[in-house]
């Protein structure tokens, strides 16, 4: 079949898990699988002194996030790609959806009960905005 299956990272185990059936469910597909961070801040942080400088940014930390699940994913029959988005988690996922015609985002169930159900939550985000199908892997057990 092809095409892209979009996941979103965090660097929590429970996003892990997502990302872990996203890697199954794209492999099945034959599709390629792209890993998400959001990141909110333009903000960044010098580190060190003199010439031993180094500047560490929300998007570097969040590229950081993708790049190392996507690392781990990575295999002979999956092709695993890594982003960071400026945005809310949902507002990223969405918007990498959108630009590369992904098939199917998938999200984990956290924060879908309780309060986090009644204030909203990512998979509700993009379960109500995505432009393709949604999978909610259930990550809370």
């Amino acid at each position: 079949m092809g095409g892209i299956v979009v996941v979103g990272v965090d660097g929590s185990e429970t996003a892990r898990k997502a990302a872990r059936a996203a890697a199954d469910i794209a492999t099945a597909l034959s599709a390629r699988l792209h890993v998400v961070t959001a990141f909110s801040d333009e903000r960044t942080e010098v580190v060190g002194s003199g010439s031993d400088k180094l500047v560490v940014s929300d998007a570097r930390r969040a590229e950081n996030v993708a790049r190392d699940v996507a690392v781990e994913l990575r295999s002979e029959t999956l092709e695993a790609d890594y982003f960071a988005i400026h945005g809310s988690p949902a507002q990223a996922l969405i918007k990498q959806a959108e630009a590369h015609n992904a098939h199917m985002i998938v999200v984990g169930n956290k924060r879908m009960r309780g309060l986090g159900r009644v204030l909203g939550s990512v998979a509700n985000t993009v379960a109500h905005s995505a432009p393709c199908d949604v999978y909610i892997v259930k990550t809370d057990q």
